[in-house]
């Protein structure tokens, strides 16, 4: 066994020496543990009988529908993921006692705004605005109904949800060009964008209308589509909507 050990390579000796520090050392700190530690059962009941000492703060939106007809709309609504305590508070006094104890009413514009202030990393179409320029000084509620707050109209402008591009093409040499002059929208797509895409331009011949050398718009830059760029796309170098030329 002695010569079989030396015939081992040292770097898996020392491999095999590691191994066995580390098992030592698990059964022994088992072993030194007391029982609450090592025991499942009595874990999960010391666990549960901690937690029933804690006062319980909220009802869940479910016990809302029983009195409330508002449930109904928020459950159809633009906010049916929302729990009603989400905005309302920790509800569990008021379903106790909803005379005496009464749930908050958040009519202040600084509320709305936690989740629809123009955030460039929420998600495309993500109803968002700027709360210094979006109806200034009046609460979000005196236009939307907070229970199912679709706009009282359609937004009419890309910005409404796309501010951060038009801030972008506002300074590019594109500035002059609607939205609508690359893009098709239908109408769904101001309703549900995420379900509804806007068209996007997918061949190189889109912008040859205005950049190809035998373009009659004038005053854009010219190229040879043949020689320039040879298969790739045109967005793939030049970003439309701040389109720098080099």
């Amino acid at each position: 066994m002695k010569n079989f050990w030396k015939a081992v390579p040292e770097s898996l000796r020392r491999l095999v020496l590691v191994f066995a520090v580390l098992a030592g050392g698990f059964v022994s700190i088992r072993f030194m543990l007391p029982p609450s530690l090592k025991d499942n059962a009595l874990h999960v009941k010391t666990t549960v009988a901690r937690e029933m000492v804690k006062t319980v703060k909220y009802a869940g939106s479910d016990v809302c529908a029983d009195c409330h007809d508002q449930y109904q709309v928020k459950k159809n609504g633009y906010h049916r993921n929302l729990s009603c305590e989400t905005c309302h508070g920790a509800a569990k006094g008021h379903t106790d006692d909803p005379i005496e104890v009464k749930p908050t009413l958040p009519k202040l514009r600084e509320f709305c705004v936690r989740c629809h202030a123009f955030n460039p990393s929420r998600p495309t179409g993500f109803p968002q605005i700027s709360s210094a320029a979006h109806n200034p000084m009046k609460p979000c509620v005196s236009c939307h109904n907070p229970h199912d707050p679709k706009p009282p109209q359609v937004p009419q402008e890309c910005q409404a949800c796309h501010a951060e591009i038009a801030r972008t093409k506002a300074v590019s040499p594109h500035v002059a060009l609607e939205c609508k002059t690359c893009h098709s929208v239908p109408d769904e797509h101001k309703v549900t964008p995420r379900a509804v895409k806007a068209s996007i331009p997918s061949v190189r011949e889109f912008c040859a209308k205005c950049h190809g050398k035998d373009s009659p718009v004038k005053e854009t830059p010219k190229v040879d589509l043949a020689t320039h760029g040879e298969k790739y796309l045109c967005w793939q170098c030049h970003y439309p909507h701040m389109p720098e030329v080099k």
